[in-house]
């Protein structure tokens, strides 16, 4: 039975800290950053040594989404930013769906040839112009062109073996506030957010997601939690207007924006009460601490389900660097995307 709590590694090897916490019950997957990357040769032996100390069932994740937003560089491939295959399509939009496919096969192949389950990405949010932290990682303003351009990438994603993560729900475009450093309020109606920044998500949910990552922004007019921690977007939109039955994991909850719920105990309490099925803690190795050791309170929930959920998100035996690269459908990928 997969645990509630995804945390951060803290360097390019494992120290005993991580392997405690990777071999913890309460822990159910390992996110990785920047800061565990050196090569893909260390990256391809660091995600071993999680597999032989009590990871072996544990999904591990990364942001790597493409554009800014990349977390391994040396010996990747670049993926254009959202934006650039967004702006393409304005010009050719079936190119810019092929381009969208392809992006979302190179990213999830290299990533699973380094023993890696699963990329948090595609951003579904809209580019109203407004947010700085979304920006070019969105496709663009239009709802049907990012669902169609961001169902395009996630086939791709499933073309290498990986599954997909929407974020942030139901959109994080509107505001200015950046969450990892504030508390953004949309004041929209649920009508106008339903109909716009949602539609990625309930044109795709059925279709092609795994998961889906809730923005830790507060949509006033419907409800004062933030939608990380509400049971009205999870529960009565997510789950029962979209009829989205994959996992649901917290974005970051050492972001500011998730801090006015109370300390990280209180916090994941909160999510998993609100109907996450698993929660984020990414950098702040204390919390990581206090959380894996220190349960929170009983979530009136299906753990059978939630474990379902979470083992969905697997990817399974990796690919292998020497074949991928003799492989005609990556090398084609990669000579169209790079010219973007």
């Amino acid at each position: 039975m997969l645990g509630p709590f995804i945390v951060g590694l803290t360097g390019l090897t494992l120290s005993q800290e991580d392997i405690a916490h990777i071999k913890n019950p309460a822990v159910g997957g390992l996110i990785l950053f920047s800061r565990n990357f050196e090569s893909k040769a260390q990256l391809i032996d660091l995600v071993e040594s999680i597999r032989k100390n009590g990871g072996e069932n544990k999904p591990v994740f990364v942001d790597h989404e493409g554009g800014r937003v990349q977390r391994f560089r040396e010996g990747f491939t670049a993926i254009p930013s959202m934006r650039q295959i967004g702006q393409r399509a304005e010009v050719d939009f079936d190119d810019a769906v092929s381009l969208a496919r392809e992006a979302g096969f190179v990213m999830a192949a290299e990533l699973r040839a380094c023993g890696i389950d699963m990329s948090f990405a595609p951003v579904l949010d809209l580019d109203w112009g407004n947010s700085e932290i979304i920006g070019d990682r969105s496709f663009g303003k239009d709802a049907r062109m990012v669902s169609r351009l961001s169902s395009a990438l996630m086939n791709g994603m499933a073309l290498a073996g990986m599954q997909a993560c929407g974020k942030h729900f139901p959109g994080h475009g509107w505001v200015q506030l950046d969450s990892h450093l504030a508390l953004p309020h949309d004041t929209r109606s649920l009508n106008e957010i339903l109909k716009v920044d949602a539609l990625p998500y309930q044109l795709n949910s059925t279709l092609n997601m795994a998961s889906i990552m809730p923005a830790h922004v507060v949509y006033s007019e419907v409800d004062p939690k933030p939608a990380c921690f509400s049971s009205f977007w999870i529960e009565e939109v997510l789950r029962v207007k979209f009829s989205f039955d994959g996992a649901v994991i917290s974005d970051d909850l050492d972001m500011v924006g998730a801090h006015g719920v109370g300390d990280i105990r209180a916090r994941a309490s909160a999510a998993l009460q609100a109907g996450c099925d698993a929660v984020l803690v990414c950098n702040n190795f204390d919390d990581i601490e206090t959380l894996v050791n220190n349960p929170v309170p009983q979530v009136n929930e299906n753990k059978e389900v939630r474990d379902r959920r979470l083992r969905r998100l697997l990817s399974g035996s990796s690919l292998d660097w020497s074949s991928l690269r003799q492989t005609y459908m990556y090398q084609a990928a990669i000579d169209r995307i790079t010219t973007l």
